[in-house]
Protein backbone atom coordinates (compact mmCIF):
# COMPACT_ATOMS: atom_id res chain seq x y z
CA UNK A 1 0.00 0.00 0.00
CA UNK A 2 1.25 3.48 -0.83
CA UNK A 3 2.13 4.94 2.62
CA UNK A 4 0.93 8.38 1.52
CA UNK A 5 -2.51 7.24 0.36
CA UNK A 6 -4.66 6.61 3.43
CA UNK A 7 -8.13 6.41 1.83
CA UNK A 8 -8.43 2.62 1.93
CA UNK A 9 -6.96 2.56 5.45
CA UNK A 10 -9.49 5.10 6.75
CA UNK A 11 -12.32 3.15 5.12
CA UNK A 12 -11.21 0.09 7.08
CA UNK A 13 -11.06 2.08 10.33
CA UNK A 14 -14.50 3.64 9.84
CA UNK A 15 -16.03 0.28 8.89
CA UNK A 16 -14.83 -1.32 12.11
CA UNK A 17 -15.65 1.72 14.24
CA UNK A 18 -19.26 1.72 13.06
CA UNK A 19 -19.83 -1.62 14.78
CA UNK A 20 -21.88 -1.01 17.92
CA UNK A 21 -19.94 -3.41 20.10
CA UNK A 22 -16.52 -4.93 19.86
CA UNK A 23 -16.11 -8.70 19.95
CA UNK A 24 -16.36 -9.95 23.57
CA UNK A 25 -13.20 -11.93 22.93
CA UNK A 26 -11.39 -8.57 22.89
CA UNK A 27 -11.56 -8.69 26.67
CA UNK A 28 -8.90 -11.40 26.55
CA UNK A 29 -6.63 -9.57 24.10
CA UNK A 30 -3.26 -8.57 25.51
CA UNK A 31 -1.05 -6.08 23.70
CA UNK A 32 2.67 -6.57 24.20
CA UNK A 33 5.07 -3.69 23.66
CA UNK A 34 8.48 -2.60 24.98
CA UNK A 35 6.69 0.22 26.81
CA UNK A 36 4.55 -2.22 28.80
CA UNK A 37 6.48 -3.74 31.71
CA UNK A 38 5.86 -7.38 32.77
CA UNK A 39 3.79 -7.89 35.90
CA UNK A 40 3.88 -9.86 39.15
CA UNK A 41 0.99 -11.63 40.94
CA UNK A 42 -1.55 -9.40 42.81
CA UNK A 43 -2.08 -9.24 46.56
CA UNK A 44 -4.54 -7.33 48.78
CA UNK A 45 -7.05 -4.65 47.80
CA UNK A 46 -5.55 -1.12 47.80
CA UNK A 47 -7.30 1.87 49.43
CA UNK A 48 -8.39 4.75 47.12
CA UNK A 49 -6.62 8.06 47.74
CA UNK A 50 -8.05 10.14 44.89
CA UNK A 51 -10.82 10.53 42.33
CA UNK A 52 -11.07 9.88 38.60
CA UNK A 53 -14.58 11.11 37.76
CA UNK A 54 -16.99 13.57 39.36
CA UNK A 55 -19.10 10.58 40.40
CA UNK A 56 -16.26 9.47 42.71
CA UNK A 57 -16.56 12.57 44.91
CA UNK A 58 -18.19 12.53 48.36
CA UNK A 59 -18.40 16.19 49.48
CA UNK A 60 -20.23 19.27 48.24
CA UNK A 61 -16.94 20.77 47.02
CA UNK A 62 -16.14 17.61 45.05
CA UNK A 63 -13.61 15.94 47.34
CA UNK A 64 -13.30 12.75 49.36
CA UNK A 65 -14.81 12.63 52.85
CA UNK A 66 -11.53 11.54 54.43
CA UNK A 67 -7.98 12.73 54.92
CA UNK A 68 -5.91 10.95 52.27
CA UNK A 69 -2.52 12.28 53.41
CA UNK A 70 -2.02 9.26 55.67
CA UNK A 71 -2.60 6.85 52.78
CA UNK A 72 0.59 7.82 50.93
CA UNK A 73 3.15 5.10 51.24
CA UNK A 74 6.12 3.45 49.58
CA UNK A 75 6.74 0.13 51.30
CA UNK A 76 10.16 -1.43 50.64
CA UNK A 77 10.13 -3.38 47.39
CA UNK A 78 12.57 -5.61 45.58
CA UNK A 79 12.70 -4.27 42.05
CA UNK A 80 12.83 -6.74 39.17
CA UNK A 81 14.44 -4.87 36.30
CA UNK A 82 13.17 -5.05 32.72
CA UNK A 83 16.43 -4.83 30.80
CA UNK A 84 14.77 -4.52 27.40
CA UNK A 85 13.17 -1.25 28.50
CA UNK A 86 16.37 -0.01 30.14
CA UNK A 87 18.46 -0.51 26.99
CA UNK A 88 15.67 0.96 24.86
CA UNK A 89 15.58 4.14 26.95
CA UNK A 90 19.39 4.38 26.86
CA UNK A 91 19.32 4.18 23.07
CA UNK A 92 16.56 6.79 22.84
CA UNK A 93 18.37 9.35 24.98
CA UNK A 94 21.76 8.84 23.35
CA UNK A 95 20.08 9.00 19.94
CA UNK A 96 18.25 12.17 20.97
CA UNK A 97 21.51 13.89 21.89
CA UNK A 98 22.79 13.02 18.43
CA UNK A 99 19.50 14.27 16.96
CA UNK A 100 19.98 17.66 18.64
CA UNK A 101 23.48 17.86 17.14
CA UNK A 102 22.17 17.02 13.66
CA UNK A 103 19.31 19.48 14.02
CA UNK A 104 21.76 22.28 14.78
CA UNK A 105 24.40 21.40 12.20
CA UNK A 106 23.05 19.65 9.11
CA UNK A 107 19.26 19.25 9.03
CA UNK A 108 17.02 21.21 6.68
CA UNK A 109 14.77 23.72 8.42
CA UNK A 110 11.72 21.85 7.13
CA UNK A 111 12.83 18.77 9.08
CA UNK A 112 13.04 20.66 12.38
CA UNK A 113 9.63 22.26 11.80
CA UNK A 114 8.16 18.89 10.83
CA UNK A 115 9.55 17.31 14.02
CA UNK A 116 7.86 19.99 16.12
CA UNK A 117 4.52 19.57 14.30
CA UNK A 118 4.58 15.78 14.77
CA UNK A 119 5.44 16.32 18.46
CA UNK A 120 2.44 18.67 18.75
CA UNK A 121 0.09 16.16 17.12
CA UNK A 122 1.28 13.42 19.47
CA UNK A 123 0.89 15.72 22.50
CA UNK A 124 -2.70 16.51 21.51
CA UNK A 125 -3.43 12.86 20.77
CA UNK A 126 -2.33 11.95 24.28
CA UNK A 127 -3.46 15.08 26.15
CA UNK A 128 -6.86 15.51 24.51
CA UNK A 129 -7.35 11.87 23.52
CA UNK A 130 -6.11 9.19 25.89
CA UNK A 131 -6.04 11.61 28.83
CA UNK A 132 -9.09 13.90 28.75
CA UNK A 133 -11.44 12.06 26.39
CA UNK A 134 -10.82 8.41 27.26
CA UNK A 135 -9.40 8.45 30.80
CA UNK A 136 -11.45 11.18 32.49
CA UNK A 137 -14.36 11.59 30.03
CA UNK A 138 -13.92 15.38 30.23
CA UNK A 139 -15.82 15.81 26.96
CA UNK A 140 -17.47 13.78 24.22
CA UNK A 141 -16.32 13.56 20.62
CA UNK A 142 -17.81 12.52 17.31
CA UNK A 143 -16.33 9.64 15.34
CA UNK A 144 -14.09 11.67 12.96
CA UNK A 145 -12.40 13.43 15.89
CA UNK A 146 -12.08 10.18 17.83
CA UNK A 147 -10.31 8.58 14.87
CA UNK A 148 -7.92 11.52 14.47
CA UNK A 149 -7.09 11.49 18.18
CA UNK A 150 -6.58 7.72 18.06
CA UNK A 151 -4.12 8.06 15.16
CA UNK A 152 -2.18 10.87 16.84
CA UNK A 153 -2.13 8.94 20.13
CA UNK A 154 -0.76 5.89 18.32
CA UNK A 155 1.93 8.07 16.75
CA UNK A 156 3.04 9.04 20.27
CA UNK A 157 3.70 5.37 21.25
CA UNK A 158 2.87 5.42 24.94
CA UNK A 159 0.90 2.17 24.83
CA UNK A 160 -2.60 1.73 23.49
CA UNK A 161 -5.44 3.99 24.61
CA UNK A 162 -6.83 1.09 26.64
CA UNK A 163 -3.58 0.50 28.54
CA UNK A 164 -2.92 4.23 28.96
CA UNK A 165 -6.40 5.04 30.28
CA UNK A 166 -6.50 2.06 32.65
CA UNK A 167 -3.09 2.88 34.13
CA UNK A 168 -3.90 6.58 34.44
CA UNK A 169 -7.20 5.90 36.18
CA UNK A 170 -5.24 3.67 38.56
CA UNK A 171 -2.78 6.52 39.14
CA UNK A 172 -5.57 8.95 40.06
CA UNK A 173 -7.57 6.59 42.23
CA UNK A 174 -4.53 5.38 44.19
CA UNK A 175 -2.28 8.43 43.79
CA UNK A 176 1.08 8.21 45.57
CA UNK A 177 0.36 4.86 47.18
CA UNK A 178 1.86 1.47 46.39
CA UNK A 179 -0.98 0.93 43.90
CA UNK A 180 0.08 3.99 41.89
CA UNK A 181 2.05 2.85 38.79
CA UNK A 182 4.46 5.80 39.13
CA UNK A 183 4.26 6.48 42.86
CA UNK A 184 6.10 9.76 43.57
CA UNK A 185 6.73 8.57 47.13
CA UNK A 186 9.39 6.29 45.63
CA UNK A 187 11.44 9.23 44.42
CA UNK A 188 11.89 11.54 41.47
CA UNK A 189 13.60 9.05 39.17
CA UNK A 190 11.08 6.28 39.84
CA UNK A 191 8.09 8.51 39.10
CA UNK A 192 9.82 9.92 36.02
CA UNK A 193 10.93 6.74 34.22
CA UNK A 194 12.10 4.18 36.78
CA UNK A 195 8.62 2.67 37.01
CA UNK A 196 8.96 1.56 33.39
CA UNK A 197 12.36 -0.03 34.06
CA UNK A 198 11.01 -2.63 36.48
CA UNK A 199 8.07 -4.99 36.81
CA UNK A 200 4.81 -3.68 38.21
CA UNK A 201 4.39 -4.51 41.88
CA UNK A 202 1.39 -6.59 43.04
CA UNK A 203 -0.52 -3.60 44.45
CA UNK A 204 -0.42 -1.82 41.08
CA UNK A 205 -1.78 -4.93 39.38
CA UNK A 206 -4.58 -5.28 41.91
CA UNK A 207 -5.42 -1.58 41.64
CA UNK A 208 -5.62 -1.82 37.86
CA UNK A 209 -7.90 -4.83 38.07
CA UNK A 210 -10.32 -2.89 40.26
CA UNK A 211 -10.62 -0.02 37.79
CA UNK A 212 -13.85 0.02 35.79
CA UNK A 213 -12.93 -0.02 32.09
CA UNK A 214 -16.32 -1.09 30.74
CA UNK A 215 -16.59 2.12 28.72
CA UNK A 216 -13.26 1.37 27.03
CA UNK A 217 -14.33 -2.14 26.07
CA UNK A 218 -17.52 -0.69 24.58
CA UNK A 219 -15.67 1.98 22.57
CA UNK A 220 -15.13 0.72 18.98
CA UNK A 221 -12.30 3.19 18.29
CA UNK A 222 -10.40 2.06 21.38
CA UNK A 223 -10.95 -1.60 20.53
CA UNK A 224 -9.91 -1.09 16.90
CA UNK A 225 -6.64 0.45 18.04
CA UNK A 226 -6.11 -2.24 20.68
CA UNK A 227 -6.57 -4.95 18.07
CA UNK A 228 -4.22 -3.37 15.52
CA UNK A 229 -1.83 -1.46 17.78
CA UNK A 230 1.34 -3.38 17.02
CA UNK A 231 0.71 -3.01 13.28
CA UNK A 232 -0.18 0.69 13.36
CA UNK A 233 2.30 1.99 15.92
CA UNK A 234 5.60 1.22 14.12
CA UNK A 235 4.30 2.80 10.90
CA UNK A 236 2.89 5.93 12.54
CA UNK A 237 5.58 6.48 15.17
CA UNK A 238 8.77 5.44 13.37
CA UNK A 239 8.32 4.76 9.64
CA UNK A 240 6.28 7.74 8.39
CA UNK A 241 8.16 10.43 10.39
CA UNK A 242 11.38 9.09 8.85
CA UNK A 243 10.14 8.58 5.27
CA UNK A 244 8.22 11.86 4.83
CA UNK A 245 11.24 14.25 5.14
CA UNK A 246 13.26 12.12 2.70
CA UNK A 247 10.40 11.76 0.21
CA UNK A 248 9.11 15.36 0.20
CA UNK A 249 12.12 17.65 0.70
CA UNK A 250 15.16 15.47 0.17
CA UNK A 251 16.36 15.15 3.76
CA UNK A 252 19.04 12.58 4.52
CA UNK A 253 17.94 9.29 6.07
CA UNK A 254 20.19 9.93 9.06
CA UNK A 255 18.66 13.32 9.84
CA UNK A 256 15.13 12.07 9.18
CA UNK A 257 15.54 9.15 11.58
CA UNK A 258 17.25 10.93 14.46
CA UNK A 259 15.32 14.24 14.47
CA UNK A 260 11.57 13.86 13.71
CA UNK A 261 11.59 10.24 14.88
CA UNK A 262 14.00 9.52 17.76
CA UNK A 263 14.42 13.05 19.17
CA UNK A 264 10.75 13.90 18.73
CA UNK A 265 9.60 10.66 20.37
CA UNK A 266 12.02 10.98 23.30
CA UNK A 267 10.94 14.57 23.94
CA UNK A 268 7.31 13.45 23.91
CA UNK A 269 7.70 10.74 26.52
CA UNK A 270 9.84 12.97 28.76
CA UNK A 271 7.17 15.67 28.67
CA UNK A 272 4.61 13.24 30.08
CA UNK A 273 7.11 11.78 32.54
CA UNK A 274 7.99 15.25 33.85
CA UNK A 275 4.38 15.83 34.90
CA UNK A 276 4.46 12.50 36.76
CA UNK A 277 7.72 13.38 38.53
CA UNK A 278 8.44 17.11 38.87
CA UNK A 279 4.79 18.15 39.16
CA UNK A 280 4.34 15.59 41.94
CA UNK A 281 7.37 16.90 43.86
CA UNK A 282 7.87 20.66 43.42
CA UNK A 283 5.37 23.52 43.58
CA UNK A 284 2.27 24.68 45.42
CA UNK A 285 -0.99 23.00 46.38
CA UNK A 286 -3.61 25.76 46.37
CA UNK A 287 -6.56 23.40 45.89
CA UNK A 288 -5.79 20.36 48.06
CA UNK A 289 -2.73 20.20 50.30
CA UNK A 290 -3.31 16.53 51.11
CA UNK A 291 -2.44 15.58 47.52
CA UNK A 292 1.17 15.30 46.33
CA UNK A 293 0.55 16.80 42.85
CA UNK A 294 1.61 20.45 42.63
CA UNK A 295 0.95 23.48 40.46
CA UNK A 296 4.33 24.24 38.91
CA UNK A 297 4.78 27.07 36.39
CA UNK A 298 8.18 25.72 35.35
CA UNK A 299 6.67 22.37 34.38
CA UNK A 300 3.88 24.19 32.54
CA UNK A 301 6.41 26.24 30.54
CA UNK A 302 8.15 23.05 29.38
CA UNK A 303 5.29 20.57 29.25
CA UNK A 304 2.25 22.91 28.98
CA UNK A 305 0.61 20.72 31.67
CA UNK A 306 1.87 22.08 34.98
CA UNK A 307 -1.24 22.86 37.04
CA UNK A 308 -1.28 19.38 38.47
CA UNK A 309 -2.81 20.09 41.87
CA UNK A 310 -5.81 21.54 40.07
CA UNK A 311 -5.98 18.52 37.77
CA UNK A 312 -5.86 15.94 40.57
CA UNK A 313 -8.43 17.91 42.55
CA UNK A 314 -10.83 18.22 39.59
CA UNK A 315 -9.64 15.61 37.04
CA UNK A 316 -12.84 15.63 34.96
CA UNK A 317 -12.39 19.35 34.09
CA UNK A 318 -11.33 19.55 30.44
CA UNK A 319 -9.29 22.68 31.21
CA UNK A 320 -5.70 22.62 32.40
CA UNK A 321 -6.45 25.22 35.08
CA UNK A 322 -9.07 27.71 36.18
CA UNK A 323 -6.86 30.53 34.82
CA UNK A 324 -8.07 31.62 31.34
CA UNK A 325 -4.71 32.98 30.16
CA UNK A 326 -2.90 29.69 30.68
CA UNK A 327 -5.72 27.76 29.01
CA UNK A 328 -5.40 30.06 26.00
CA UNK A 329 -1.70 29.13 25.82
CA UNK A 330 -2.23 25.38 26.24
CA UNK A 331 -2.43 23.66 22.81
CA UNK A 332 -4.53 20.74 24.06
CA UNK A 333 -7.19 23.05 25.52
CA UNK A 334 -7.16 25.32 22.46
CA UNK A 335 -7.64 22.24 20.27
CA UNK A 336 -10.57 20.90 22.32
CA UNK A 337 -12.31 24.28 22.27
CA UNK A 338 -11.71 24.64 18.52
CA UNK A 339 -13.24 21.21 17.95
CA UNK A 340 -16.22 22.23 20.08
CA UNK A 341 -16.78 25.28 17.87
CA UNK A 342 -17.04 23.12 14.75
CA UNK A 343 -19.23 20.54 16.48
CA UNK A 344 -16.75 17.68 16.75
CA UNK A 345 -16.40 17.97 20.55
CA UNK A 346 -19.33 18.56 22.89
CA UNK A 347 -20.47 18.29 26.52
CA UNK A 348 -17.23 19.85 27.78
CA UNK A 349 -17.08 19.51 31.58
CA UNK A 350 -15.70 22.17 33.90
CA UNK A 351 -15.88 23.12 37.57
CA UNK A 352 -17.71 26.27 38.65
CA UNK A 353 -15.69 29.14 40.18
CA UNK A 354 -17.74 28.86 43.37
CA UNK A 355 -16.82 25.19 43.85
CA UNK A 356 -13.16 25.95 43.15
CA UNK A 357 -13.30 28.76 45.71
CA UNK A 358 -14.94 26.59 48.38
CA UNK A 359 -12.48 23.77 47.83
CA UNK A 360 -9.47 26.11 47.97
CA UNK A 361 -10.72 27.53 51.27
CA UNK A 362 -11.27 24.10 52.78
CA UNK A 363 -8.32 22.02 51.62
CA UNK A 364 -5.82 24.37 49.93
CA UNK A 365 -2.40 25.26 51.33
CA UNK A 366 -3.21 28.99 51.39
CA UNK A 367 -1.21 29.84 48.25
CA UNK A 368 -4.17 30.43 45.93
CA UNK A 369 -3.60 33.66 44.05
CA UNK A 370 -7.03 34.96 45.13
CA UNK A 371 -8.39 32.78 47.89
CA UNK A 372 -5.72 32.26 50.51
CA UNK A 373 -6.95 31.78 54.09
CA UNK A 374 -6.22 35.40 54.99
CA UNK A 375 -7.97 36.86 51.96
CA UNK A 376 -10.51 39.55 53.02
CA UNK A 377 -13.16 37.85 50.88
CA UNK A 378 -12.98 34.85 53.19
CA UNK A 379 -15.96 35.85 55.32
CA UNK A 380 -16.43 35.02 58.97
CA UNK A 381 -19.20 32.64 57.97
CA UNK A 382 -16.82 30.68 55.75
CA UNK A 383 -14.13 30.71 58.44
CA UNK A 384 -16.62 29.33 60.92
CA UNK A 385 -17.67 26.65 58.41
CA UNK A 386 -14.16 25.52 57.47
CA UNK A 387 -12.12 26.66 60.45
CA UNK A 388 -11.82 23.36 62.31
CA UNK A 389 -10.68 21.54 59.18
CA UNK A 390 -8.22 24.29 58.26
CA UNK A 391 -6.69 24.40 61.74
CA UNK A 392 -6.39 20.61 61.85
CA UNK A 393 -4.58 20.66 58.52
CA UNK A 394 -2.20 23.41 59.67
CA UNK A 395 -1.31 21.39 62.78
CA UNK A 396 -0.77 18.28 60.66
CA UNK A 397 1.56 20.23 58.35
Amino acid sequence: MNPFSFNSYFVQIIAEVEKNQSDPSERLLKIKSPFHAPIMPPQSEPTPSGVVFESDTQTSDLGLAKDVSGLKNAAPKKYEYVWVNIFWFLFLHIGSAYGIYLGLTSAKWQTNVFAFLVHLMCAIGIGAGSHRLWTHRCFKAKTPLRIVLMIWQTMGFQDSIFEWARDHRTHHKYADTDADPHNAERGLFFSHMGWLCCKKNPEVIEGGRRIDVTDLYEDPVVMFQKRHYMKMMPILCFVLPTVIPVYFWGETWLNAFFIPTILRYTCGINVVWSVNSFAHTFGYRPYDKSLNPRDNIGVWMICVEGFHNYHHTFPWDYRATELPLYNMLTPTIVFIEAMAKIGQAYDLKSVSPEIVKQRSYRTGDGTHFLWGWDDPEFTEKLKEKYGSIHNAQRKAA
